[in-house]
């Protein structure tokens, strides 16, 4: 493997905006380390190693699982030799009103928004901490402000918001921690009932950002240079602003 570049870690790579974040580090110049649960990455894998040989490897994990912290680490160790950058991008979301909430719900959302994020940092935080690395968590403006029958992902999300807190603290001043709470990135996946035209109407700047609203914060966040630790940009076209 190619163990000069810096080495991104990204949860969640296998699309949307794990996808786009994946894509753009390794233009960036990074070697990344691309991590999937269920759906597998071959295709980006293939085509980030014919662009530069060696530069991207993958790994399947379920990070609700205490063990997949360690298992991340070695995929990025054992290519590598290093990490850089850990990116916590991977998420289920789903309503889950209160009357309907089973242990499995707890499990699963606070598992991939919460529990996971946490002992991954952990697992990394030597080999970020040996290369003044930089961890990026992605929170959501929901940790703010409660979107109706989500309350297990909204507090889960709470949870993830002082996890970079508490990190940007506790591995300063070798390792940065921030976040990003994306608002209206991108619509839904599988949402069949879906009034855009209602959504928008809650948005300042009436549009949905994208994938590169967030891939843009996501590189200014990683710079080296950057003197900022442990905030949270609300990457949102102004919804969290406007009272949801």
């Amino acid at each position: 493997m190619n163990n000069a570049a810096p080495v991104a870690v990204i949860t969640g790579s296998a699309q949307r905006i794990g996808y786009a974040l994946a894509q753009a580090f390794h233009e960036a110049g990074y070697n990344v380390v691309l991590h999937y649960r269920n759906t597998p990455v071959n295709d980006l894998l293939h085509s980030l190693n014919q662009k530069r040989e060696g530069s991207a490897v993958s790994v399947q994990a379920d990070i609700t699982e205490y063990a997949s912290a360690e298992k991340i680490t070695h995929a990025a160790l054992a290519c590598f030799g290093r990490a850089d950058l850990l990116i916590n991008n991977a998420s289920s979301f789903y309503p889950v009103p209160v009357g309907e909430g089973t242990e499995a719900h707890w499990d699963d959302l606070f598992g991939s928004n919460a529990k996971g994020p946490y002992f991954i940092s952990q697992a990394l935080a030597p080999t970020l901490i040996k290369n003044k690395g930089c961890i990026i968590n992605f929170a959501d403006v929901y940790a703010q402000n409660p979107k109706p029958k989500h309350t297990l992902y909204c507090m889960a999300k709470a949870a993830n918001a002082m996890l970079t807190k508490s990190l940007a603290i506790e591995l300063a001043p070798h390792v940065r921690v921030n976040g990003i709470a994306p608002g209206a990135a991108l619509w839904p996946e599988g949402d069949a009932v879906r009034d855009e035209e209602k959504a928008l109407k809650r948005i300042p700047l009436q549009r949905i950002g994208g994938t590169e609203s967030i891939v843009t914060a996501a590189l200014y966040l990683a710079k080296e240079e950057s003197y900022m630790t442990g905030q949270i940009l609300n990457v949102d076209g102004g919804k969290s602003i406007n009272g949801f």
